[in-house]
């Protein structure tokens, strides 16, 4: 694996030489994105999935807006936004709204441990997407851990080939951020790291306004204080403050440890869900989260490896 690229992101050289503190830096922002899933399912409860997938990257772009002029941050070239549209499509229209839907139905736990293949399935896609050769064992590790986690899926859904359509959209926003994440990687090696997650929002307010004008239409959005509390968190934290820490991490490095980090984030979730929410912790979610974020920890690792050296012939 190159220097400058990890399982989630590529940056630029390290800021740092103090690997400790780009590790406290990547965890605070493994921490704030780990609230993600319990408070959408809070906000769920009472707005609509579209009003909260589409309203919070709005807010989200607000912010970013005024952080890129604050910072004279230069516009990017013609290509440079065609593939900010892949990065928009990934993170900021796909995982977004297709979670909030997923989670009027699926309970906070149950979709932490889906999304815990999340690492494992952006390392898969910047392997595709870098046209690396990894070893058998890093398709071994990602298949076995995407089986774990649709195995899960069903035992929950109620056996097998009874997939709930929830699981559906989890999958699928599993893919979407895997894509996102494996383009915005390499577009942060050329417009900086919090600058693409930021151009990204700015491509997307357009279309976020307009379904955020069409959910409002349909249902005004409404509920109690802790609802709107999490919905906030959604849009400035989630989408917004979240990625400073965490991209900071990473540039201060050593960066192949800090994305390793990420493992941590669905067992953070689930443990919120049962706190906050009074989910109850199954042995069901408790092995398949396990099997899950394993599995994805093997195939990162193997990733973050340097391929061994062929003899000349």
């Amino acid at each position: 694996m190159k220097a400058n690229s990890s399982a989630t992101t590529l940056l630029r050289p390290p800021l740092s030489s103090m690997p400790a503190t780009g590790l406290w830096w990547g965890l605070l922002g493994v921490a704030a994105f780990s609230f993600t899933v319990p408070f959408t399912r809070v906000a769920v409860e009472a707005m609509s999935p579209l009003f909260i997938g589409s309203a919070r990257a709005v807010v989200a772009a607000v912010l970013a807006a005024a952080a890129l002029l604050l910072t004279r941050q230069r516009l990017p070239s013609g290509v440079q936004w065609a593939r900010l549209a892949v990065v928009t499509g990934g993170i900021v229209v796909g995982f977004p709204l297709l979670t909030s839907f997923a989670l009027t139905a699926a309970d906070a736990s149950h979709g932490a441990v889906v999304i815990a293949l999340l690492p494992a399935a952006t390392a898969t896609m910047a392997v595709l997407r870098g046209r690396e050769h990894p070893r058998t064992a890093f398709w071994v590790a990602t298949g076995v851990g995407a089986a774990a986690a649709l195995a899960f899926a069903f035992i929950q859904s109620g056996g097998f080939g009874q997939l709930n359509w929830a699981d559906v959209l989890l999958i699928g926003a599993v893919v979407a951020a895997a894509i996102g994440y494996a383009e915005g990687g390499l577009m942060a090696r050329e417009l900086g790291a919090w600058q693409t997650v930021s151009w990204a929002l700015v491509l997307a307010s357009p279309l976020m306004v307009l379904l955020t004008v069409l959910s409002m239409a349909q249902q005004p959005p409404s509920g109690t204080p802790i609802q709107w509390a999490s919905f906030a968190y959604l849009g400035v934290v989630s989408m917004f403050l979240g990625f400073f820490a965490w991209y900071r991490g990473l540039a201060i490095g050593p960066m192949a440890q800090v994305s390793q980090i990420q493992l941590v984030q669905p067992v953070l979730s689930i443990g919120w869900a049962v706190l906050l929410l009074g989910e109850k912790l199954t042995m069901t979610t408790i092995i398949g989260g396990l099997a899950v974020i394993l599995c994805a920890g093997v195939a990162v690792r193997i990733r973050l490896k340097p391929a061994p050296k062929t003899k000349p012939h």
